[in-house]
């Protein structure tokens, strides 16, 4: 059973996470089961800066921005409960089992799927999955820990 919130679009998401553009890679959140399980969505288009010399004849999302967008949606889920949010900060402790399977593009809808595998009080392990109309593009298992800023 998902959770449904009326504000989990944008402005939500800025409200939790302190990222922004052109590095807030998160556009909305479309469930959330707190400590289990997010899914959320980056809206890929050809605006976006890093298009610009990733490659300027045939555009193609870096991985690691796909890892970061994966990343950015797990930490959403860390965030959501966290009463002091605005004073804490979560890094990357470790990325295992990165697979890249095919191109993002622009004009792609990333659909990412972040599952909980461990949750300790600051670490936690995450499966991570990215999507593009049902087909897997990339996936991955991120360990981080949140800190106080």
């Amino acid at each position: 059973m998902s959770e449904k919130e009326p504000l989990m679009d944008i402005r939500w998401i800025m409200s939790v996470m302190p990222h922004r553009y052109p590095l807030l890679l998160v556009d909305r959140v479309l469930e959330i089961e707190p400590k289990k399980r997010i899914v959320a969505i980056k809206n890929v288009t050809v605006n976006e800066e890093f298009f610009a010399g990733h490659f300027p004849d045939h555009p193609v999302m870096p991985g690691v921005l796909v890892i970061e967008a994966m990343a950015q949606a797990g930490g959403l889920l860390l965030m959501h409960d966290v009463p002091d949010r605005e004073n804490k900060l979560i890094f990357f402790t470790t990325i295992n089992k990165a697979k890249f399977r095919r191109p993002v593009v622009p004009g792609d809808q990333l659909r990412i799927e972040i599952d909980i595998l461990r949750l300790r009080e600051v670490f936690c392990k995450q499966s991570a999955r990215a999507l593009v109309d049902g087909q897997l593009v990339a996936e991955a298992v991120l360990s981080s820990a949140m800190m106080d800023r």
